[in-house]
């Protein structure tokens, strides 16, 4: 187990700021726990990393208050040296500049450094360099931050001490009440005792250490979380993540619970429905029409005895209940959340916090154009001009970097598009081929290839197309300049959810509104890109085709998206690692038993932010709500994915990635308006998808208006209509017209 008792930071310049102390640690408070100073008395309470620049010699020494005259003179001497007569060799002013640059960013860098140091100490910290480590290249800077500072600073934050708990003797009623609800909901609580809850300010390694047994393990999967002890380690913001995170998966429960009653009620009674027994009823000798031109043949209805069958278990009259609770569903979700927030932000002081809006960098406009310039060797002169004179971006600056990220965002759409028309083409095409089989089993079994294959090829093109969208997201993000990082942040979210919605929304969508309505009829079908005809609905409906599509997205991108990427990925990296060690195993393990907590926690991987996370919940929350009515088990699954999420992402916070700085926030952000967004349109959808895909109104309108005794008997034969196969277009009748062994004249 790697546990991260400090915050590692690369010292980075431009973008050197001095953390504020969100924790409270005395020297007084028991016995040294974790690494110290060479002392051996002084904790260590964070490192930052920094790069140890190899020397050079007759390396130029620059700095901001210097020239070169003494290097010209140098260089004078040297060719002095080499002799009088002999000319100085000429070096290429293109390589010439380029050494200067650099080194005028290393120097820069340095000099940076050197300052950002002094700032620490004027604070009161007390620093120590650790460059003589195992790692090259790389150098540790110890702080220590001694009580009085600690002190100074809860001082500044006003940061409030724990009250004493009084208890009313009066109200014994409801003192039992709340006894015997603790006593029966102790099993779920985590072991995690006062003492050592308040210890945590004090013994990182000890928090770290709880927050590994009580939470980054599958064994406590049916326990609460720690926030309060995951606030305390990570801040407020990963804080409320997993606090968001807990109450989703709670509020799953019960929409888990509904939609396995409302599919068990379609197991139950699929025997019982009358239209799915006529289809499925031998003695109803009714001849359907091709499902295609010329490869396709006749076909019996009751062939689509087992789809029609399937489909009853998700489109049942319970189906419409299902989709009125889910909507009431996700407005009390919402309601429960907000209510959670704020009693979140009272518990954790956080009431009168306003979030500052913090500079991206001090001079944005020469980072933008010392990014892009560089290229040009400007970036010196860049650097000197921009220092000197701030310049601001006007909204004419912005214009270009606006219009290239709304029209390549609209081309990015339009490329979902295409490659969902691609899928609909593979289908047809499919579709005709294995008609066109001369192998029995292929030919069995077409409706349910087609589908399967289809769904997963959609599925493949969505996992690999949301990696491309969220680096072009980001590109996109970083053309606009924001001003500052919230706004960097907002900005970078609302272009990665409008892409992979899109990606992901798109062949569901298409099935669920658009397949079966415009295909035309016999004698006059719809064709595309010339021979291709338009892709129909199966007789029970393009329900449960969206059913499928929906599930081998949903549960595709939990186990292979989110799941066994997090595992998978930081797995092979390390395997790589220890690959391109010269080492053995057994030099490997002896090797890190030499090196330090730091130097070890240098090794793991970068912390990326939280937008990864909340975006796979917010695209499974769409899933959950917006087409539920065509899946009730969505909600079962997300609960499930949701009970491993958790503890995936506590152990891969706890053990796989360098502690991130900790930040404070009062809320989650532009995510909650997402949240609300989607809770709102899933009304409107599930409506539709009622309207338009189920056969719910199509037989509640036979059922009470053209049944002759208001039963659903004579449904099948009342939604087909008759065809005389003379009417066939030249060179669209099957090339088999006797494959069912007679002679068709009319088709259904």
């Amino acid at each position: 187990m790697i546990c991260q008792y400090v915050s590692i930071k690369t010292i980075i310049p431009l973008s050197l700021s001095s953390q504020p102390l969100n924790s409270l640690k005395s020297d007084e408070a028991g016995p040294k726990q974790g690494p110290t100073f060479q002392d051996g008395q002084r904790r260590v309470d964070y490192v930052l990393t920094y790069h140890i620049q190899k020397p050079q010699s007759f390396r130029r020494k620059t700095s901001h208050f210097g020239d070169y005259r003494i290097l010209r003179s140098l260089r004078r001497s040297l060719s002095m040296m080499r002799g009088r007569d002999t000319p100085p060799p000429k070096e290429d002013p293109e390589v010439a500049a380029h050494k200067h640059r650099l080194d005028y960013h290393e120097d820069d860098k340095r000099f940076r450094q050197t300052e950002f140091e002094d700032n620490l100490r004027e604070m009161g910290l007390e620093l120590e360099k650790d460059e003589g480590n195992k790692i090259p290249g790389i150098g540790f800077l110890k702080i220590h931050a001694p009580w009085n500072v600690l002190c100074r600073e809860a001082e500044f934050m006003k940061l409030k001490m724990p009250t004493k708990k009084h208890l009313n003797v009066r109200t014994r009623f409801p003192l039992k009440i709340n006894l015997f609800i603790r006593k029966a909901t102790a099993p779920l609580h985590p072991k995690v005792e006062p003492n050592r809850a308040q210890n945590m300010l004090f013994y990182p390694l000890l928090s770290c250490q709880i927050l590994y047994d009580e939470w980054a393990s599958y064994s406590v999967f049916y326990k609460y979380q720690p926030i309060g002890l995951i606030r305390k380690y990570f801040g407020e913001k990963i804080g409320l993540y997993f606090a968001w995170l807990g109450v989703y998966t709670q509020m799953l429960i019960p929409a888990a619970i509904v939609g396995a009653i409302v599919f068990l009620y379609g197991c139950a009674t699929v025997d019982n429905d009358i239209p799915s027994m006529e289809i499925c009823d031998p003695r109803n000798n009714i001849t359907m029409c091709p499902l295609c031109d010329r490869a396709c043949s006749y076909w019996k209805l009751k062939t689509a005895c087992g789809t029609a069958r399937a489909s009853h278990l998700f489109d049942n009259p319970a189906t419409v209940f299902f989709s009125i609770f889910m909507a009431l569903w996700a407005a009390m979700f919402m309601e429960h959340w907000k209510r959670r927030q704020m009693r979140l932000n009272y518990i954790w002081d956080l009431t009168g916090f306003e979030e500052e809006e913090v500079s991206l960098c001090p001079y944005t406009t020469a980072c933008l154009l010392l990014y892009v310039c560089s290229y040009f060797s400007l970036d010196y002169v860049l650097i000197t001009l921009f220092q000197e004179k701030k310049v601001k971006l006007t909204c004419t600056d912005r214009a270009p970097a606006y219009m290239t990220g709304l029209f390549t965002m609209l081309i990015m759409v339009g490329v979902t598009f295409a490659v969902v028309f691609g899928v609909i083409l593979y289908r047809i095409s499919i579709k005709a081929a294995l008609h066109m089989s001369s192998n029995p089993t292929a030919r069995t079994n077409i409706r349910a290839t087609v589908k399967g294959t289809a769904a997963v090829i959609n599925l493949v093109i969505i996992i690999i197309m949301d990696e491309v969208y969220g680096a072009l997201a980001r590109w996109l993000t970083l053309l606009e300049v924001p001003k500052t990082d919230k706004s960097f942040e907002e900005r970078l979210i609302i272009k990665t959810f409008v892409l992979k919605f899109a990606n992901a929304f798109s062949p569901i969508v298409y099935l669920a509104f658009f397949r079966g309505r415009m295909v035309g009829r016999p004698g006059d079908y719809v064709y595309v890109i010339g021979s291709y005809r338009m892709e129909e609905c199966a007789h029970a409906g393009c329900l449960m085709e969206l059913c499928i599509q929906l599930c081998i997205t949903m549960l595709g991108k939990q186990l292979i998206q989110n799941n066994l990427f997090e595992i998978g990925i930081p797995k092979i990296k390390k395997l790589i690692r220890r690959r391109k060690s010269d080492m053995d195993s057994q030099q490997q393990e002896d090797y890190n038993m030499t090196l330090q907590r730091h130097e070890k926690d240098h090794f793991l991987g970068p912390f990326v932010g939280l937008s990864p996370e909340y975006m796979e919940m917010i695209i499974q929350f769409g899933m959950v709500t917006l087409f539920v009515a065509s899946f009730p088990l969505a909600p079962l699954f997300a609960l499930l994915n949701n009970i491993i999420e958790i503890r995936l992402d506590a152990k891969k916070f706890v053990t796989e990635v360098r502690r991130p700085i900790a930040a404070r926030a009062k809320d989650i952000g532009i995510w909650y308006n997402l949240l609300r967004g989607l809770s709102k349109v899933a009304v409107i959808v599930n409506a539709f998808v009622i309207s338009f895909t189920s056969d719910f109104i199509p037989r509640l309108v036979y059922q009470y208006m053209y049944s002759p005794d208001g039963s659903m008997h004579g449904f099948v034969n009342h939604t087909l209509s008759y065809f005389n196969v003379s009417d066939f277009q030249p060179g669209t009748a099957p090339l088999q017209p006797m494959h069912l062994g007679y002679e068709v004249q009319i088709c259904r």
